[in-house]
């Protein structure tokens, strides 16, 4: 008897999926086999996640020459994102229908693909070179592991997976298929993130020994007065079970979840501030704000990571949160504290400085970085951008130093470009694998209340043995990463 799609198990997709794949372990540019795109063609693109922020993507790709998007899948038909800062209308029908307006303009016949289940698409539709992954969190890490193991490549959103196991294994996946990958950083290629890096490894402000992050950029979501997160108003699960909207693949949306009622505060958007389902706060922004520190600093493994909150539920992100890590000497650079604030939270303006003098504010807005050094500060607009030194006597009086990184093109033409067998993108998921993982971490120290001593090479917190369910969670049956 012939089985159909839904009397396959994903293990056995997955396993099938990589032993046709395992010839293809050098990289594509190389071989000019399977997952080769050829300079003069456009790279095809199945966009898997077609809610808000796969639909702003999808808009970016039509930017860029060398893509071609060419499925769209999403186990939503239509999602209404009025209520969000999003607006219109997202799911897998309303974005084939813009994918295929655009392209119509030259192609009067252009004709999108259109999924529910990422993993028929990607057996069915054979032409795909590159998947784009905007889909809640959760759901990252099978998603990409599943498309990398077929030789595709991939750009994910951040932040990379939803734990600390996902984030290595997706690093480790990408390494072994030599594909192409960009993490969705998108500040990681801009110009202010390598000023910092320059400044900093000219010693500008000399020694780095101190660094604070924050964001405070969804504000408008915040439930202060019940003091739990800006995406969710009550904690615990939701008592109600209305039905499941009409379009709407409930089961496929929580993947590799465990099965629970439907409810509307879980999604479209919402789901950041779910435990099972998004990472909060410093999940949604720490990959952006936090990214120059990391770069500039070359901070990897924490020794140690301590969180504290407004309060902690076990189902739900809290309203506001403090993260310290600490980190050992690197090379020339010596031990340093980095912490991190949400909900509002803030560092103290360092003494000197002129908290309403805007030419002495840290950061812009409601984010920003800023690096304590022995003799000075430096401190940067949010999503890694545009660096200045303070106080301002410095800012006159510091001669820049002569640019040694490479200039970004831009993060999708950058990732682009790698599909082709060009150099790999900046925010490729080797570096993003491990700016994630410290972000992450972040949250794991705050569910086990507890300082985690961090044992890096062994993906362990010796201090807190009950922070391996967080480390690396459990999966629904037929949803495994293997």
């Amino acid at each position: 008897m012939k089985k159909t799609y839904a009397q396959i198990t994903r293990r056995q997709f997955i396993g099938a999926s990589a032993a046709a794949a395992a010839v293809t372990i050098v990289p594509r540019h190389v071989l000019g086999g399977l997952g080769f795109v050829a300079p003069s063609e456009k790279v095809s693109i199945a966009i898997i996640g077609a809610g808000g922020r796969g639909r702003t993507m999808v808009r970016s790709l039509f930017n860029e020459e060398d893509a071609q998007i060419i499925a769209v899948c999403d186990v939503a038909e239509k999602m209404d994102l009025s209520a969000f800062y999003y607006g219109g209308f997202g799911g897998r029908k309303p974005v084939k229908a813009e994918v295929e307006e655009h392209y119509a303009k030259k192609t009067p016949n252009f004709r999108c693909a259109e999924y529910e289940d990422f993993r028929v698409m990607l057996e069915k539709e054979k032409t795909i070179d590159a998947i784009l992954c905007a889909t809640p969190d959760h759901a990252h890490a099978v998603v990409c592991i599943t498309a990398m193991k077929m030789g595709k490549h991939v750009y994910c959103e951040k932040p990379l997976a939803h734990n600390v196991w996902e984030v290595r294994q997706m690093a480790r996946v990408a390494k072994e298929r030599g594909v192409a990958t960009q993490m969705g950083n998108q500040g990681h290629s801009g110009e202010g993130i390598r000023q910092t890096c320059e400044w900093i490894w000219d010693r500008a402000i000399g020694a780095v020994r101190e660094v604070h992050v924050w964001s405070d950029d969804v504000v408008g979501h915040w439930n202060a007065v019940a003091g739990l997160g800006q995406w969710v108003k009550t904690p615990g699960r939701p008592r109600e079970t209305p039905p499941v909207p009409a379009g709407f693949n409930w089961d496929l949306w929580l993947g590799p979840r465990d099965d629970r009622p439907y409810h509307p505060s879980y999604a479209p958007f919402t789901w950041r501030g779910w435990w099972a389902f998004g990472t909060g706060t410093i999940g949604d922004m720490g990959c952006h704000n936090m990214d120059p520190a990391v770069w500039a600093l070359k901070l990897e493994s924490p020794i140690s990571v301590e969180a504290t909150a407004t309060g902690v539920d076990s189902e739900v992100t809290p309203f506001g949160e403090i993260y310290n890590y600490r980190f050992v000497p690197r090379g020339d650079m010596p031990a340093v504290k980095l912490t991190w604030y949400d909900g509002g939270l803030r560092p103290p303006t360092p003494e000197g400085l002129d908290p309403d003098d805007p030419k002495q504010r840290l950061g812009e807005g409601t984010n920003g970085i800023l690096f304590i050094g022995d003799k000075g500060f430096i401190t940067c607009a949010g999503w890694a951008g545009m660096p200045w030194l303070l106080p301002l006597s410095l800012h006159r009086e510091y001669k820049r130093p002569e640019k040694t990184l490479p200039r970004s093109k831009g993060y999708l033409t950058d990732w682009l470009a790698a599909c082709k067998g060009g150099k790999p993108a900046s925010g490729n998921f080797e570096y993003g694998a491990r700016l994630t993982e410290l972000v992450l971490l972040g949250n794991v120290a705050l569910r086990t209340k507890k300082m985690l001593m961090w044992d890096g090479a062994n993906m362990k917190a010796a201090s807190a043995p009950e922070a391996d369910q967080f480390i690396k969670e459990q999966y629904r049956k037929g949803w495994e990463i293997g």
